[in-house]
């Protein structure tokens, strides 16, 4: 395991203590997150934790059954006592860039059903500006490119995702544009802008949503709290 992966494994690991029992907790997706689920499914084989999880993505579906750890839908509970996923990026203003996985509206989904939103990054993620990570958005394939070209006029080159040849399907069945903006200064106004665009499903601006953000960095966890959200809630 190199430096990289043992920092995701410690703060994977790390927000794990967060979790109590009789939680209902919402699991996101990404490589930070196999460590959180695998931990989780170590709490309830060794210590008999009562939670369930609601999971983002299909991938972390199947985490969580070869981990041993509870799952539910929304067709049950509608309310998440926490959410903890990853994020592509974050800003001095707790803003978040999400989606490089490919599952930011069930991601969104999930952020915004829970009382607490926990991100679990690597200290590379912290950035003074969001941008340099190109920004995932979400559209519906039917009119794609009509869609493409109206995003173009902000500002930036959006690149239809694909992956070993294919364009990219997201567990919705839609597609992934990659928007290189180079640098958002005002993210908030840019999302608002965005969803309202015919045919973007979400963008993976993620505004005023994280309450906790972990930052794992030389074999410590630092965890700083976003008081202004917690002020908002």
């Amino acid at each position: 395991m190199d430096q990289v992966d043992e920092t995701k494994q410690l703060v994977g690991e790390e927000v794990v203590k967060y979790v109590k029992d009789g939680m209902k907790v919402g699991l996101g997706y990404g490589s930070t997150m196999y460590y959180a689920v695998k931990k989780l499914g170590e709490r309830v084989k060794e210590e008999g934790l009562h939670i369930v999880g609601v999971p983002s993505a299909n991938k972390t579906a199947e985490w969580a059954k070869e981990f041993g750890v509870p799952l539910t839908d929304f067709s049950k509970v509608q309310e998440l006592d926490i959410a903890i996923d990853g994020a592509d990026e974050v800003d001095p203003n707790f803003q978040l860039i999400k989606g490089g996985g490919g599952a930011l509206f069930r991601e969104k989904v999930v952020a915004a059903s829970a009382k607490e939103f926990y991100v679990i990054v690597d200290d590379s993620k912290m950035v003074d500006h969001l941008g340099a990570f190109k920004l995932p958005i979400e559209v519906v394939p039917f009119g794609w490119e009509v869609t493409f070209s109206k995003i173009e006029k902000f500002g930036c080159e959006p690149v239809l995702r694909k992956k070993d040849g294919e364009v990219f399907m997201t567990d919705n069945g839609n597609y992934i544009l990659d928007c290189d903006f180079q640098k958002i200064t005002e993210p908030e106004k840019l999302h608002n802008e965005l969803i309202g665009i015919v045919g973007v499903v979400e963008t993976g601006l993620f505004i005023n949503m994280a309450d906790k953000v972990f930052v794992g960095k030389d074999g410590k966890v630092d965890i700083v709290n976003n008081s202004s959200v917690n002020n908002n809630k």
